[in-house]
């Protein structure tokens, strides 16, 4: 790669244990004792040497990580963390977790909230929503079909920095809902271009619209996340917009470099999550930063040369483990999409690696 790029490597875990958090107030549901199927998740920048071989970094985290979280699956979390809420949770993590390079620790308790730890301490409570609406882009060039009017059903993820509350009680996954209901009944079952300011309804606006009529109310807002389908959609922090277009390959490899006796070492393969992620200054007539239509076609050689393919047999691809083969990707990807700058690779849900040139942008559920 020329580009200078940052490589994360990223595992998680589940398991499941009971709970109540007394914190909450009187009559809150989560008071009681109820469970949950949680993920844990980390993300690290590891050192050189760290894994027993080059390419080995994803294995020994997930097993560290595996290993680690043992101590709560199937237990009351009460008797290991005082007042065992997300943010808590993934306090304790990083906090028992015996891994260098540290940069993010995750809770997911269910499929729609949780909360990311961040390098700096600060705990981002994120809680996805849903909403089934029609849209048409009206400045589209004649005979693309988002002209014509069609329908999603858009999710929404509101994150919320716990960090910048002044409040005796951090924010909570009511306090989010509270917020979020006018807009659920204001969006659902409706036409986007029907509603006020919004002619345009690109992802990447619909962000920013939903940005700018909850920020007032909530302080805390870090990012709003529109998935216009579950591969695709934007990010929008109040000043930079981001979009990204997720993708699955089919392949086969063995790792060139792990040692012999390893199972890595044996062809094997993977059905891996691949999310590429632009970013790039928002088009004021089209509404959007790049149409996700031409990120997948303009991708499509790359893809084609990973799908079903042996990756073991590129002749320049140093190696086959997730960090090698994202690092070529975006190295490969960044002459054709130039605001490429980051891609996600994961083997299994949550273990891969992350490689950026750019801003990371929010953590997105996988």
């Amino acid at each position: 790669m020329t580009m200078t790029a940052k490589t994360l490597f990223a595992a998680s875990a589940g398991f499941e244990a009971a709970r109540h958090v007394d914190i909450l107030p009187v009559g809150h549901r989560s008071r009681r004792l109820h469970g949950h199927s949680f993920l844990a998740s980390v993300r690290c920048a590891l050192p050189e040497g760290w894994a027993q071989f080059p390419g080995g970094e994803v294995d020994r985290l997930r097993t560290t990580l595996e290993t680690r979280i043992a101590q709560l699956d199937y237990r009351l979390l009460n008797e290991q963390v005082q007042q065992p809420t997300d943010e808590n949770l993934a306090r304790w993590v990083r906090d028992h977790l015996d891994v260098p390079g540290i940069e993010q620790i995750g809770i997911q308790s269910t499929a729609h909230e949780g909360v990311d730890l961040d390098l700096a301490g600060h705990a981002h409570v994120w809680r996805r929503y849903i909403f089934q609406s029609a849209h048409r882009l009206p400045n589209v060039p004649m005979g693309h079909k988002c002209g014509r009017m069609h329908g999603h059903g858009f999710e929404v993820i509101v994150h919320a920095n716990q960090n910048l509350g002044a409040g005796d009680l951090s924010i909570d996954y009511d306090h989010l809902d509270e917020v979020w209901a006018p807009f659920h009944h204001q969006l659902n079952y409706a036409c986007l271009n029907d509603m006020p300011s919004l002619q345009n309804p690109t992802s990447e606006l619909l962000s920013s619209w939903l940005w700018e009529r909850m920020r007032p109310q909530l302080p805390e807002l870090s990012w709003i996340t529109v998935y216009e389908t579950a591969s695709c959609g934007a990010n929008f922090d109040g000043q930079q917009y981001r979009i990204w277009k997720d993708l699955t390959l089919d392949s086969s490899l063995q790792l060139k470099r792990a040692p012999d006796g390893s199972a890595l070492r044996r062809i094997h393969g993977h059905t891996y999550t691949l999310r590429l992620h632009l970013s790039a200054p928002l088009d004021q007539v089209m509404g959007w930063t790049i149409d996700f239509g031409d990120v997948k076609e303009i991708f499509t050689p790359i893809f084609k040369a990973l799908d079903h393919q042996p990756l073991h047999e590129i002749p320049d691809l140093k190696d086959c483990d997730t960090a090698s083969i994202a690092q070529w990707i975006l190295g490969k990807a960044r002459a054709q999409l130039p605001y490429l700058d980051r891609v996600d690779l994961y083997e299994t849900r949550g273990c891969g690696a992350i490689v950026s040139a750019g801003a990371e942008g929010p953590a997105l559920p996988v």
